[in-house]
């Protein structure tokens, strides 16, 4: 007989935790000293709360500016995600994320998929009140500056075209709303939600128009041009 009850969501083993550690240059990676003291903090936070590290994964010389091409923490992510740990550790925040918008996201998604968020230098941590407050301060922070970003580019926009620049199809969308599609994306908004959200905020197309549709954004989201510093 079929089962209609629903299935629960596995959950990770009590006290588990991902480590990751990253750096941003090819001497800090080829000196190690850089990942060494971030190895050396979470070990310490773990011996000190009891948790057991599952896994240690690393990025080497890659940039925080964005969430993409860093395989370390996309294998870190799944790890949480499937349910091997309950918990994803750094050291430093910016060793996750140097972008509010970006940092918000993965918060977002932590508490829509169930798993716990830990920045040990700042104190961030989704499983106790304070540690909430202050990412909800952050994610605050991370919304203004999406409002910022829109700003300002329908400003450069508009001072184009009065100097009687031609503004055809541009090349591309500025780098800080594309990271910005792809962060919501990533932390599982709909593609009518991140619409809604861009013509809200008058951001404008590639084409400099003003309506964002579901379809447009899913171009964006599947161009495979390179989201670049």
């Amino acid at each position: 007989m079929y089962d209609h009850r629903v299935a629960r969501v596995k959950n990770a083993p009590a006290n588990t935790v991902v480590a990751y550690v990253r750096v941003s240059t090819e001497e800090q990676a080829e000196s190690g000293a850089g990942l060494a003291a971030q190895r050396a903090a979470i070990q310490a936070e773990a011996d000190r709360r009891g948790w057991t590290i599952v896994d240690w994964k690393e990025d080497r010389a890659a940039s925080g500016k964005s969430l993409e091409g860093r395989p370390g923490l996309a294998e870190a992510l799944e790890l949480i995600e499937s349910r091997q740990a309950e918990t994803l550790v750094v050291a430093k925040l910016d060793r996750l994320s140097r972008s509010l918008i970006d940092f918000a996201a993965l918060m977002d998604r932590a508490r829509a998929k169930r798993w716990n968020l830990i920045a040990l230098d700042l104190g961030i941590d989704l499983s106790t009140p304070a540690g909430e407050f202050l990412a909800s301060v952050m994610a605050s922070a991370a919304q203004w500056e999406r409002r910022i970003i829109g700003q300002r580019t329908k400003e450069g926009l508009a001072a184009k075209k009065a100097a009687g620049v031609r503004l055809g199809r541009p090349a591309s969308l500025p780098t800080e709303v594309r990271s910005r599609i792809i962060a919501d994306s990533a932390a599982g908004k709909s593609l009518a939600g991140i619409a809604r959200e861009l013509n809200a905020e008058g951001v404008p197309t590639a084409q400099g128009g003003k309506g964002w549709y579901p379809s447009t954004v899913r171009a964006v989201l599947g161009s495979q041009e390179p989201v670049t510093a």
